[in-house]
């Protein structure tokens, strides 16, 4: 039933994509969001990214306007966001897809963009084998394993030689601490330990008592936002644990804005390793940053800048092809495609069809305001995929 499913959805498309290349004056572009949910804040940011493009560059490209169609997934539903991309193509006519906050809800919608041969736009899900599940997909936020190989090549490279890992027993944590893991220790480094913790209300305490056991330098954690970095700290805390006497890493979102919000002053001394933070110190982001809280009243974020970024590839696609929507025309389009960005410098790697970007070392510190902020002070730039790089 799939297969007739995706057949007709293909046939449907490829008479949509020759209406749409040949004589449409309207580009639609059907974006894949949760906007309820526990994930609706991060599917508001994202779109937030998109609209401020959009208000900056207007709504035309090579002579045709852009349509945004919004669909909300809710969450994490892969078989919700497959008939919603199989809808946006077949009844809305979409000529491009875009969005997908969530690894699940993307790999999903994969294998509709090759078959629909629709070029799609992935502007925040983080893991790997995404872009190899359709020839016409380009992804413009980041990996898992760019960031934490970098931190783990960074760590025993700063004075870590052994390290205890504690991840969130999912998806993304598990490539994420494999990740981590592979680069400390091709460096040279030991892992004395690896813990992985429950996705849902763990209680940290028995986990970070066993790191403390094993006494190691560094201890790096990947568990998702919210309450838990807060949680997480608090248990570091209360057996003695902080970045005075043991070095605490990990991915981005364990500091981010709303992370240090919760965390207070235990926080100072973490350090993370991720590919954009509002505070980021140039010129473009400073004019970013304030735009969007001119527009939203808030600081952007990794889904803001995806949004954007993601717009921005798309905008420059339609404008190489002349507004030519078909799918192998965007992704030739897109492929090589540099720019300079709010998090600096990125391009889309020819081959894989990912993201080149640099990859900040922060530590969270006092602002001159008393505000606790990310400090990068530390980068390895033009880091490409390297799960894709070792294929």
């Amino acid at each position: 039933m799939l297969k007739l499913k995706v057949a007709a959805l293909a046939v449907a498309a490829g008479l949509a994509g020759f209406g749409s290349a040949q004589a449409q004056d309207t580009v639609k572009i059907g974006v894949i969001l949760p906007f309820t949910g526990q994930f609706a804040d991060a599917g508001t940011q994202l779109d937030n990214g998109i609209k401020l493009y959009m208000e900056e560059h207007g709504d035309e490209v090579a002579g045709k306007k852009i349509e945004i169609i919004r669909k909300d997934v809710g969450g994490i539903a892969p078989d919700v966001a497959k008939r919603l991309a199989q809808e946006l193509i077949v009844r809305d006519n979409v000529d491009i897809l875009a969005g997908f906050v969530l690894t699940p809800n993307a790999l999903a919608v994969g294998p509709i963009s090759e078959e629909a041969k629709k070029f799609m736009v992935v502007m925040n899900a983080a893991t790997s084998i995404i872009t190899t599940k359709s020839p016409y997909m380009a992804r413009v936020s980041m990996t898992t394993p760019m960031v934490n190989e970098v931190l783990g090549d960074w760590a025993f490279k700063n004075g870590v030689k052994e390290a205890y890992t504690i991840n969130a027993d999912y998806g993304p944590g598990n490539d994420a601490q494999a990740a981590f893991q592979r680069a400390f220790e091709a460096a040279g480094g030991k892992i004395v330990g690896a813990d992985k913790t429950p996705v849902a209300n763990p209680d940290f305490a028995p986990f970070v008592q066993r790191a403390k056991d094993a006494n190691p330098q560094g201890i790096w954690v990947f568990i998702p936002g919210g309450a838990q970095p807060a949680a997480f700290a608090k248990a570091l805390a209360e057996r003695g644990l902080t970045p005075d006497n043991t070095k605490i890493m990990g991915q981005g979102e364990l500091t981010s804005e709303q992370a240090l919000a919760s965390l207070g002053d235990s926080a100072i001394g973490i350090v993370t390793g991720f590919h954009y933070d509002f505070t980021h110190d140039s010129a473009m982001n400073k004019a970013f940053v304030g735009a969007y809280n001119k527009a939203f009243d808030r600081n952007p974020d990794i889904f803001s800048v995806g949004g954007y970024d993601g717009m921005h590839l798309i905008y420059e696609a339609l404008a190489k092809t002349d507004g030519n929507t078909e799918g192998e025309a965007l992704i030739e389009a897109a492929k090589g495609m540099a720019w300079e960005s709010p998090r600096g410098p990125m391009s889309i790697d020819p081959k894989t069809r990912d993201v080149v970007e640099t990859i900040y070392i922060r530590r969270v510190e006092k602002d001159a305001d008393g505000n606790l902020v990310n400090v990068e002070f530390d980068k390895v730039e033009n880091v490409k995929d390297p799960v894709k790089e070792r294929m």
